[in-house]
């Protein structure tokens, strides 16, 4: 009876690597970047009896890099990450920043005046504060960053 040395920590590495496999096949191949990993800004929704607050991780770029636009059942943010090109003898081992573009449609919880929308883009961070509708509205409004 031969002896096999049991290597946790390269079964765990194993697992990880088919599970991001996984979920890789699950995110449509239009919203994948360059290196086929998708580039899905987190976000974070809070609502108020006045408004719902919603807050989206976006490092890395620039307010005038981003697109928003709200209606008054749902925010577009999309935009583009751009690959720095570096003129260096020794060349790139190993990238793990995302390239590309995105969009992501966050469906809202209850209507929205989407005319009286403020926004803030610091630190990566992209806050909208959007006020809760008395009447609807059905008017797409590009929202001005910075």
């Amino acid at each position: 009876m031969a002896l096999i040395r049991w290597e946790p920590l390269r079964e765990m590495d194993s697992l990880q690597r088919e599970m991001n496999r996984l979920f890789d096949s699950l995110t449509p191949a239009t919203d994948r970047a360059s290196n086929g990993v998708a580039f899905v800004p987190p976000a974070e929704l809070d609502e108020t009896p006045e408004a719902i607050h919603l807050k989206l991780e976006i490092p890395g770029m620039e307010a005038k890099d981003l697109d928003v636009q709200v209606t008054a059942e749902a925010v577009a943010i999309s935009g583009e990450r751009r690959h720095e090109t570096k003129s260096e003898d020794k060349g790139m081992t190993r990238s793990e920043f995302r390239y590309g573009s995105f969009r992501r449609v966050i469906p809202l919880p209850a209507r929205v005046q989407n005319d009286s929308v403020e926004a803030e883009y610091k630190n990566g961070v992209l806050n909208l504060n959007l006020p809760k509708a008395e009447a609807e509205k059905n008017r797409v409004v590009k929202v001005q960053l910075g």
